[in-house]
């Protein structure tokens, strides 16, 4: 076995001198072999002749010398403390073997100041192969002439870019012409030692030709120096052989056979993921996620960094090996080779392309976004490798994001400088506050400062998850700053704050239900007790949606002849005094001063020609940050509601009116004109009972139906354990939206042809009108009743005086005045009225009793035309509420109708009226046409009767003759 090996050495130690040592043409075959002999000789003493170093190698005492010379050299202590630093990390390093080594070059350097040449070191080689491994004298550096001290000049460069603070800039290129020259002196030394001492050569030396032939370039590198330019390569760094083109392209050589460039295109490609990623971890664009991920990445590229080092360190010992044992096998059977590399390599370049995908996807994505990202990678990857990178990236990734996590749930403070958090600021413009009412006040401090972005939300966290740190942070905000309680908002972050990190669900959770629950309750507390909201919710209904009956009723009993004149002559504090009277003389008086305080009277914007009826209203002052549930949009629907409910209350105490002075008149002034106006009365009570009933049901319906219902559900909705803010809001716009939609106070709605169609308000305050007026006419009907029965008592007082006289007491005059005049049969005014000459009125009263007679005709067909209008909007009124989706709309409308005294209509379609137009007025022209037909009949039949009668009357005279 041993003399294979022995064999297996010398074939590789020839085969490498022939690469070695060229050929020259013109030298004859016997120089040739004895050159070629003369190097094999020199090779094997080299490697029969191993060096040992001179000194026992002490890590410990190479440091020591070290730090001695630090500390001699610079009075501050800061260099030796350096030292020390990268002391430890050096031995920490298991990679590195020959640390005694590395420590001992140092110091050496450090008090030679100037690296040895290599021509230099290849002499001490030599010395000490041929001394028995002592250094001669004569081997020292000899005097430096001008190339000599260009090559120091050129060792110092090198020395100084090698032990930069930036690292080595590219491999050092050797020239191939130094490296033949050093070799041709290394060989001209050796032969020159062979003739002196007389072994295998002859005296005359100097015939022999000198090995000074120059060798040539080879036309391809071997795979060793690919090897030893492979870690430069991996770092981004161009080398001789394997120079960068540009920073996405690596220039290999031509001449290399196909398998040797598959490898090192799969070696290329983890070296250009590097230049790449590094350019991103070096430049500073993007928010404190994007910051945070150049961090993450910067520390795989170290681990990364750390590998190089390491397989560097491979590379150079495998081939430090090779040239040991068999310099002629090459890298062949070495412990590093380009497939080794490969394989090596393999995860690192996995790990590249992850970051190389995050950090091109992350130029068009910031803070969520980019957290999804990663986190996709992490948890829908099938790669188990993947996924571990993945998490490994995103647990330093979001560190930014849970400090401003924590800030927003504890603090209710928005720490985000490059809006990459999930819950972005929105600045109040006073544009968007004008144009939407409910924009304003606290409304748009609770709704409008902050928005949630849901573009922004990572992956990490639920979109619940989100909605409910969302709202805590906005909590803690408005407490903050809208309750004025900043004080709780501090010592609730101080008890309650911790760290938050990526990968504790638990924990997070857990704080997160906490804090919810913890802000939560403080608030609805501030609003309840602090700030009374439902007390004033309780207010407005009491007071606005007219549930304080008795407050009501005085008032309007109070207002009911002042609001009569005109709306100018109106003054507000008349107003207010009868505010005042009213809330004394009512249970109202015992609410708290503070809701008292808040009601108040005012009017409207005036119109010409309107009454006080018209422009009187209640106001219930809101303030913040109770505005923040009832909104400046809430009060104006709760004003709408107030003027149609004080509407309906109008008409109906005036209904009242009217129908008590009836009923209290039937039994005396209207008894003693029954037989002149009883019919009238009896329609008019049947009409003005309908109308009351209208007016009762509307109002119960609204009042108990509607409100009473409503008001329910938002005590049920406000009184959960777990109510929040956001819903005291919603279930308030809720309450709103139920009376104003069910209460028939919806908007007037389009039709599909582009006309409006009355809605149910419209509807409502027509028929009111219509009721309004029919009382005005009955009220007139009475003042007629009432001036009739003084007529008839002035009579009778006459007719009792003139008895008393001793004449008649009523004459043919009189008696014809007596009688119910007819349009058709006037009276005859002062002639045979009371004017006469018997009577003792003067003419004027008679005069004026002929147009009282003359008003009883109009307004009678005043009432039948009034009762005519106020049927067929109720009946359209009634046609519209069957049809309704809401049940109670519908049952409004079987209320009103239980005993089917009207017939509903339901409104046509626009369609359908133009065609029963077309149809009308076809009908009307079919109409025409018939009664021109019959026209002529009848003057046809006219003039044959009149000839008949001509005839008839010829045969009379002829036979009277």
């Amino acid at each position: 076995m041993s003399d294979d090996r022995a064999k297996r050495i010398d074939d590789a130690l020839a085969s490498l001198v022939d690469i070695i040592i060229p050929t020259d043409p013109d030298e004859d075959e016997a120089t040739t072999d004895e050159r070629h002999d003369r190097a094999l000789d020199l090779a094997r003493d080299v490697l029969e002749s191993p060096v040992t170093p001179s000194i026992v190698s002490d890590v410990n005492h190479a440091s020591d010398l070290i730090k001695k010379k630090l500390i001699q050299d610079y009075p501050s202590p800061d260099k030796a403390i350096q030292f020390s630093n990268l002391y430890s990390r050096l031995l920490a390093q298991p990679v590195l073997s020959q640390k005694w080594a590395i420590l001992h070059l140092l110091q050496k350097l450090s008090h030679e100041g100037l690296p040895p040449g290599p021509q230099d070191t290849q002499r001490i080689l030599d010395g000490s192969h041929r001394a028995g491994n002592e250094i001669p004298n004569n081997t020292r550096d000899p005097p430096l002439g001008d190339s000599a001290m260009k090559r120091t000049g050129e060792s110092q460069s090198a020395f100084e870019d090698a032990f930069s603070t930036t690292g080595l800039s590219k491999v050092p290129a050797w020239d191939s012409g130094q490296r033949h020259r050093q070799l041709d002196e290394v060989l001209e030394g050796e032969q020159t030692r062979h003739h002196a001492n007389g072994n295998r050569h002859s005296t005359n030396a100097s015939a022999q030709p000198p090995l000074e032939q120059p060798i040539c370039r080879q036309t391809r590198p071997s795979e060793a120096a690919i090897l030893r330019d492979l870690p430069y390569t991996l770092q981004g760094l161009s080398s001789t052989n394997l120079p960068f083109a540009s920073l996405s392209s690596l220039s290999l050589p031509p001449s290399l056979p196909p398998p040797m460039i598959s490898l090192l295109h799969t070696l290329a490609e983890p070296s250009l993921l590097y230049r790449g990623i590094a350019a991103f971890v070096q430049s500073s664009e993007g928010g404190l996620i994007g910051q945070s991920l150049r961090s993450a990445v910067s520390g795989e590229l170290r681990s990364y960094l750390g590998l190089i080092a390491a397989l560097e360190g491979e590379i150079r010992r495998s081939l430090k090996l090779a040239d040991d044992k068999d310099p002629r096998q090459g890298v062949s059977k070495a412990a590093v080779t380009l497939k080794r590399c490969v394989i090596w390599t393999r995860e690192a370049t996995m790990g590249l392309r992850l970051m190389s995908l995050v950090v091109e996807e992350s130029r068009s994505k910031q803070g969520g976004q980019l957290i999804s990202l990663i986190h996709g990678f992490s948890s829908s990857h099938g790669d188990p490798f993947v996924g571990v990178f993945a998490e490994r990236l995103i647990a330093h990734v979001t560190r930014p994001f849970y400090d401003m996590l924590r800030r927003w749930i504890y603090d209710g403070e928005l720490s985000d400088p490059f809006l990459e958090f999930f819950v972005s600021e929105q600045p109040v413009k006073e544009d968007d506050t004008r144009s939407d009412p409910r924009k304003a006040g606290a409304t748009s401090v609770w709704e409008d400062k902050y928005k949630l972005n849901e573009e922004m939300i990572p992956s990490i966290i639920t979109p619940d998850f989100a909605k409910k740190v969302f709202l805590i942070g906005k909590s803690l905000n408005f407490i903050r700053y809208g309750c004025g309680d900043s004080g709780w908002v501090e010592s609730y972050s101080k008890e309650a704050s911790r760290e938050l990190r990526y990968g504790d669900t638990a924990t997070l959770e857990a704080s997160i239900d906490e804090a919810y629950k913890a802000t939560m309750a403080r608030l609805i507390h501030l609003m309840a007790d602090k700030f009374k909201l439902f007390d004033h919710l309780t207010a407005l209904k009491k007071y606005l949606l007219l549930g304080q009956g008795d407050f009501i009723a005085l008032l309007m009993e109070t207002l009911s002849s002042y609001l009569d004149r005109p709306a100018n002559t109106l003054l507000r504090h008349n107003l207010t005094a009868q505010l005042e009277h009213a809330i004394v003389g009512s249970n109202a008086q015992f609410d708290s001063p503070d809701v008292l305080r808040r009601l108040d009277a005012r009017l409207l914007e005036l119109s010409h020609g309107e009454t006080g009826w018209d422009v009187f209203t209640l106001e219930y002052k809101i303030h913040a940050p109770v505005d923040v549930v009832i909104t400046p949009w809430g009060s104006k629907q709760y004003l709408k509601v107030f003027n149609f409910l004080w509407r309906v209350k109008r008409v109906e105490f005036a209904l009242g009116t009217t129908w008590r002075r009836c009923m209290t008149g039937a039994r005396g002034v209207l008894a003693s004109v029954a037989d002149k106006v009883g019919a009238d009365w009896k329609v008019a009570r049947c009409c003005i009972a309908e109308m009351i009933h209208f007016v009762c049901q509307l109002q119960y319906y609204i009042l108990f139906e509607v409100i009473e219902s409503s008001w329910d559900t938002l005590q049920l909705a406000i009184n959960k354990p777990e109510c929040t803010l956001d819903d005291l809001i919603e279930a308030h716009k809720k309450y709103l939206v139920a009376i104003t939609h069910k209460g028939l106070l919806g908007s007037v709605k389009a039709s599909s042809s582009g006309n409006r169609e009355d809605g149910f308000l419209s509807q409502l305050h027509e028929i009111l009108k219509i009721m309004l007026a029919y009382k005005d006419a009955v009220d007139g009907l009475y003042s007629f009743s009432v001036a009739e029965f003084t007529r008839r008592q002035e009579l009778n007082a006459k007719i009792e005086t003139r008895t008393a006289q001793g004449r008649w007491g009523i004459t043919e005059n009189d008696d014809d005045d007596l009688r119910s005049p007819s349009p058709a049969h006037p009276s005859r005014g002062g002639q045979n009225g009371l004017g006469g000459a018997d009577s003792p009125f003067p003419p004027s009263e008679a005069v004026n009793s002929n147009s009282e007679d003359q008003m009883l005709p109009a307004l009678r067909q005043r009432l039948q035309q009034l009762s005519i209008d106020f049927r067929a909007r109720v009946n359209v009124l009634l046609g519209d509420l069957a049809y309704q989706p809401d049940v109670d709309m519908r049952f409004l409308g079987v209320v009103m109708n239980f005993n089917d005294v009207y017939q509903p209509v339901r409104r046509k379609k626009e369609k359908e009226r133009k065609g029963e137009k077309k149809e009308d007025k076809e009908k009307e022209r079919e109409k025409e046409k018939e009664k021109e037909k019959d026209k002529n009949k009848k003057t046809l039949s006219k003039a044959s009767s009149d000839e008949k009668r001509s005839d008839d009357k010829g045969k009379d005279e002829s036979e009277v003759r």
